[in-house]
């Protein structure tokens, strides 16, 4: 069957690909009302705008489409093969609009809502299981998604609007960010329990300078404060293996692979000696972080006081 194609202006071939979202989307719900109804006032009545507005509407879609969507009977109207058509995407179109809708409604719920979080790796076993579950005493409904990475990983999720907020090392310091101090960890020297150091409680890094070390890789905070640490005790570090988490780096140390400086572990980890290194002062800053002016959701705001309110004791004892 050949459709009847309607007269009028068109969009060029060279704008369609551009322009045809912003042409069809304003226009889909009337289209969809008046296709249901098959008659032009109910339709207007039922969307409340004039019947007029509604009739140049649908002349208008069609003539950008080119192609004759209704038959026309007076104000009673019936789709034509393409209408049938084009209808059918149009109320697919329409109910994925409406659940897109209804899921960011969701998500800003006060009670019920969603917080995307983003935490180190090191921080995953113990500190964040804690902080949500003390939050959710007075917020038990509120829902998580968490995303466990590496500083810099988070840093671009946040900016790319995949989290609300993220708890890392260092403070990040950037004019696109809101950043706030929440706690210090002290770092320690972790060396093989039949290390040559393996029997002294204290350490200076100066001591370790002839030592292989094992690495998180770059881009890591932890790794940037090693190289740091370890040049103001007056050595560059020989690395021997780079890796993306804490655990398996003692794993390396166990094994005899080298040392590390690293944050305490949740569970102590047999074949590994940890020392306090008493100079440099060797240890992270933990905060909290967010894009400036990104107005938040109620269940973000909460969270984010919550998370405000425990500057100093962020971490387990």
């Amino acid at each position: 069957m050949v459709h009847e194609r309607s007269s009028g202006p068109r969009l060029s071939p060279s704008s369609y690909e551009e322009d045809i979202r912003a042409v069809l989307a304003p226009r889909l719900a009337y289209f969809e009302a008046v296709a249901r109804h098959e008659h032009v006032t109910r339709a207007a009545q039922e969307l409340g705008v004039p019947q007029s507005t509604l009739s140049r509407a649908m002349v208008r879609l069609e003539a950008d489409l080119g192609v004759a969507l209704f038959a026309r009977r007076g104000r009673t109207v019936s789709l034509t093969p393409a209408g049938r058509t084009f209808l059918g995407s149009a109320e697919r179109a329409l109910a994925e609009v409406e659940k897109a809708a209804d899921s960011v409604r969701a998500d800003a719920d006060p009670t019920a809502g969603r917080v995307s979080f983003g935490f180190l790796h090191t921080m995953g076993s113990e500190t964040v299981p804690a902080l949500i579950r003390a939050f959710r005493v007075d917020h038990p409904k509120v829902r998580f998604q968490l995303v466990q990475n590496y500083g810099e990983a988070m840093i671009e999720r946040l900016r790319a609007g995949g989290l609300d907020l993220c708890l890392t090392s260092p403070v990040p310091d950037a004019p696109d960010l809101v950043a706030r101090r929440l706690d210090e960890q002290r770092l320690r020297l972790v060396v093989p329990d039949d290390h040559r150091l393996a029997s002294r409680r204290r350490i200076r890094l100066a001591e370790a300078a002839d030592e292989t070390f094992v690495t998180l890789e770059p881009g890591y905070g932890l790794r940037r404060i090693t190289d740091d640490l370890c040049a103001e005790a007056g050595f560059t570090p020989r690395v021997a293996f780079e890796g993306e988490e804490a655990e398996t780096l003692r794993g390396l140390v166990a094994a005899g692979l080298g040392v590390a400086l690293l944050p305490p572990p949740a569970v102590a980890r047999p074949g590994v000696v940890e020392l306090t290194v008493t100079a440099p002062r060797a240890a992270r800053e933990i905060g909290v972080a967010w894009l400036d002016g990104h107005p938040d959701t109620p269940p973000v705001a909460a969270f984010k006081r919550f998370l405000l309110s425990r500057r100093g004791n962020l971490l387990p004892d």
